[in-house]
């Protein structure tokens, strides 16, 4: 089965908010239906950001990818920061996580910018897994009010 990414489209609405509702289940978090209204609005306008891509087998949704340029501090171009990554637990190991990030680089590549970087959490260790063969792991911590 070819994995095909592509932009999301307001048609894609109904499989994106299931693949939605997995990812926050999958990050033990729930957030009000007008926020996630929001922000498939802001994902399928193309002056807005986020933008958000996602990844199709056979006419079916299997994950989708996030992503929004930022000014940096500590550089001269703009940084890509991948907010949100899932692909559904049936379809993981298959390549669309791996077809996901390589379009966000592909698209910060396009825009210039200076570096792509993401976070997960430390019990995601099938993401990390993969994670650790496309980037590399910084020592950061995040620190949140």
């Amino acid at each position: 089965m070819t994995t095909i990414v592509r932009p999301v489209r307001a048609s894609d609405r109904p499989q994106w908010l299931d693949l939605w509702q997995g990812y926050l289940r999958f990050y033990r978090h729930r957030l009000p239906q007008a926020l996630t209204d929001h922000c498939f609005g802001r994902l399928v306008d193309e002056k807005r950001q986020p933008h958000g891509l996602v990844a199709e087998r056979d006419g079916q949704l299997v994950g989708f990818a996030h992503y929004l340029f930022h000014p940096s501090t500590w550089a001269d171009k703009d940084i890509c920061y991948l907010e949100d990554l899932f692909v559904s637990e049936q379809a993981r190991g298959a390549g669309a996580g791996r077809a996901l990030i390589n379009a966000v680089y592909a698209a910060a590549d396009t825009a210039q910018a200076g570096t792509v970087y993401w976070m997960t959490q430390e019990f995601n260790a099938d993401g990390r897994a993969l994670y650790d063969t496309l980037a590399r792991r910084t020592s950061f911590i995040r620190y949140e009010r």
